[in-house]
């Protein structure tokens, strides 16, 4: 079969979206993106995202980013004729997914009974806070409170600085990845045994579940893990070292690697001294050992020091702003900035490309962002049913 013949993996999935702002929408994309019919429920009012960031004729760059490859549907959901259209769409639909608080969708109407009565196929899946067991299903939930909750800030930081939050909203595109996952991994059981399930995440479950050595070192030790800043937590030496004109970030991750190091700088004898033998000696000296890597490393550039050291096998690299990172010869050959068009009205939107590629079907944005209730006409008319 040409290429030209094969569809997206998920091309024939039908994906009602009631989420809005970012997890719910990042994981629809992501759907999308590998060929989901992804129809986008919104209010009378839209998405609050619509309103959000920098605007270029009139149109927000960062919901454009995160809602390509789909279709706006209006309806008001408080009507009995916007409930009405939507379990219309659910009995042709193969997803939904909501992003409301946990109760929240029965309340609506739809009860996980009431779902399986109108499609035993579907899967529904849910994105929230805290998860709808346990005493904080209620509460409302943002990045920074799933951030400070998780364990996340604590580890993040200079010793005897203050906890630090990430810039980006790590746990939204956290959970947003594992709901996309949990669906296809639930369409795949469906294919198999004949009925759809449930699939739920979290803001806080999803990024504690990426603490990694921190959690494991917890659990050993019973110690909170200590704020180590650009240092690893558990090797020495791994972070960021002082070249002639700037800092790099060189990850040395165990001895092997360390000895390359230490050979291209002009230390190979650090490895067998006394002092920074073991990691262990290297982990509680690291200032002493940083300042006689800074020495060495000072003697020459950025960019000598990160062809050279790439070249003996050490990871190394250099803090990149975003517009270095995009004018990158790497991040260009792999088309992590793609630009889409939007109309003659709002032009160009230039936005993150895909990052996983598929090598028979690669994703494609087929269309772009799309316009407060665009497809509404077009979608209920498919069904018979009137707008609601």
């Amino acid at each position: 079969m040409s290429p030209a013949e094969l569809k997206p993996p998920l091309d024939g999935i039908r994906v009602i979206d009631l989420t809005r702002v970012l997890s719910g929408p990042f994981c629809s994309m992501l759907l999308g993106d590998m060929g989901a019919e992804v129809i986008k429920i919104e209010s009378p009012g839209g998405d609050p995202v619509r309103g959000q960031g920098h605007h270029k004729n009139g149109f927000s760059w960062y919901f454009a980013g995160f809602n390509r490859n789909k279709k706006s549907v209006v309806l008001d959901l408080y009507s009995d004729a916007g409930r009405d259209a939507l379990a219309r769409l659910l009995e042709t639909a193969d997803v939904l997914v909501e992003n409301f608080r946990p109760g929240v969708l029965a309340r609506m109407g739809f009860p996980p009974e009431r779902l399986d009565e109108i499609n035993p196929r579907l899967v529904v899946a849910s994105v929230n806070g805290f998860g709808s067991t346990g005493p904080y299903t209620d509460r409302p939930a943002f990045d920074f409170i799933a951030q400070a909750m998780s364990g996340f800030m604590s580890v993040n930081g200079p010793e005897g600085e203050p906890p630090l939050r990430a810039a980006q909203p790590v746990t939204d595109l956290v959970a947003g990845l594992y709901t996309a996952f949990g669906i296809v991994s639930a369409l795949h059981g469906r294919n198999r045994d004949g009925v759809g399930q449930a699939v739920e995440t979290s803001m806080v479950n999803g990024v504690l579940s990426m603490m990694a050595y921190l959690a494991s070192e917890h659990f050993v030790t019973g110690e909170n893990p200590q704020r180590t800043g650009n240092d690893h937590p558990l090797v020495a030496p791994y972070g960021l070292y002082n070249a002639a004109d700037g800092q790099i970030a060189i990850a040395a991750s165990n001895d092997q690697v360390l000895g390359r190091l230490l050979a291209e700088i002009g230390l190979p004898d650090l490895l067998s001294d006394p002092q920074f033998d073991s990691n262990d000696k290297r982990f509680g000296q690291r200032e002493e050992l940083h300042a006689i890597l800074d020495a060495a490393l000072s003697q020459d550039t950025r960019e000598n020091w990160i062809l050279r050291l790439n070249r003996a096998g050490v990871p190394t690299g250099k803090i990149q702003t975003l517009k270095e990172v995009f004018a990158d010869p790497q991040i260009q050959a792999q088309e992590m900035a793609i630009d889409v068009p939007h109309g003659d009205d709002r032009g160009t939107v230039r936005m993150l490309g895909f990052p996983v590629k598929l090598s028979r079907t690669p994703c494609e944005a087929r269309l772009p962002a799309p316009r407060l209730g665009e497809h509404t006409e077009e979608v209920l008319a498919a069904l018979q049913v009137s707008e609601g």
